[in-house]
């Protein structure tokens, strides 16, 4: 069974009150929520969102603290090119890009899929760029006590691309810095590894 089925299963309770909702919002924009094409809408709708916030469930430290190990390596490690997708929290429209994060170890390296899974435990949930970066940042820093962390997220934000503005080719650039990443060389280091992926 997959992890989607099994989180809709917990989450029955919670889905069931998120489909009465959106019956009432397509009710509110004028729509029959009985017609065809939208009777199943609300139920789709409903397990979508607690998918997309699924985040909520999870606890990023207990991922990291349960693949981490002992390791003498003390160069950077970087993991380019994490897709995310996250909702803002302001429109709860998407947000979709891709994060870069580096750490140098201190003694203790952490499985490389751990990473990308603290990515998309913050991104599931209703967020801003910003914090989103903040949160993988601090996680990261706290959790593995590393000699620095480095996080570059760029995102594009549909708030912005559908609505408002409507600027479509707009991307988002938010970066966060610690320990060793917060002297210029090492900073300059890891943008240039990266560089090819920065426009």
């Amino acid at each position: 069974m997959s992890f989607y089925k099994n989180f809709e299963e917990y989450n029955l309770e919670a889905t069931e009150s998120v489909k009465e909702k959106y019956a009432k919002i397509i009710e509110g924009v004028g729509e029959d929520v009985s017609r065809e094409g939208l009777v199943k809408t609300p139920e789709r709708a409903a397990k979508a969102m607690m998918f997309l916030t699924q985040g909520y469930e999870q606890d990023p430290v207990e991922i990291l603290k349960a693949a981490m190990f002992k390791e003498d390596y003390d160069d950077m490690v970087i993991i380019k090119d994490i897709e995310l997708y996250s909702l803002c929290e302001h429109h709860m429209l998407p947000f979709f890009g891709k994060a870069h994060v580096a750490y140098i170890p201190n003694g203790h390296i952490v499985g490389l899929s751990k990473i990308p899974r603290i990515v998309d435990v913050f991104a599931r949930r209703l967020q801003v760029q910003e914090r989103l970066t903040h949160d993988i940042l601090e996680c990261l820093n706290n959790t593995l006590k590393p000699q620095g962390v480095a996080v570059v997220i760029e995102a594009s934000h549909m708030c912005m691309m559908m609505r408002g503005v409507q600027k479509q080719n707009s991307v988002t650039t938010t970066s966060g810095f610690r320990g060793q990443f917060e002297k210029q060389e090492t900073r300059n280091e890891f943008l240039k590894l990266i560089s090819s992926d920065l426009s």
